[in-house]
């Protein structure tokens, strides 16, 4: 059963926000002066697996990060855009190389850049600990935290609705 409000038979693709999504809000700095990004290993889990079970994966992100970038294509995003100042535009280029569209789409942001990408998807889904202005257009507002398990949320319960969820085809990732 799904808390999410929204037909998630239409959903073919999963596109994400890095920073405050994938990773979490607070990240130490390298010594390089850049962020070092945490990973949470269930949303790497669900990634990998909606990959194997025909889901389009991506990542839109105004930050950048190398290491992140090898994380996304080790979990089978094909489409990882980094440093990018205009997600809505980005969107268009991944629906045409993708072969997707917008409504076919659930995307996870948490941040002011990530409401024009999230006015234009079929369901446009925030981590608990988003910004109000995100959170009041987000059709899922998850219980996780952004790098604790928002990803996973979402990946899971949509899998579950289309009986895609599998306890014995999960491993060998």
């Amino acid at each position: 059963m799904s808390s999410i409000p929204f037909d998630l038979s239409k959903i073919r693709a999963f596109v994400l926000d890095m920073d405050g999504v994938v990773s979490a809000t607070v990240s130490p700095i390298g010594p390089d002066g850049m962020p070092m990004r945490t990973v949470n290993v269930k949303d790497g889990y669900a990634m990998q697996y909606a990959v194997k079970q025909g889901y389009t994966l991506a990542v839109i992100s105004g930050g950048a990060s190398e290491a992140m970038t090898q994380r996304f294509h080790q979990l089978g995003a094909k489409h990882v855009y980094m440093r990018v100042s205009d997600k809505a535009a980005q969107l268009d280029i991944l629906c045409q190389e993708a072969g997707i569209t917008p409504d076919q789409i659930a995307y996870i942001g948490d941040d002011i850049p990530d409401i024009p990408i999230m006015k234009l998807v079929a369901l446009p889904c925030a981590p608990a600990d988003a910004a109000p202005e995100v959170k009041s257009i987000a059709t899922y507002i998850s219980l996780c935290d952004g790098g604790y398990g928002v990803v996973r949320d979402v990946i899971e319960q949509t899998l579950r609705a289309n009986g895609q969820w599998s306890l014995s085809a999960g491993f060998g990732w």
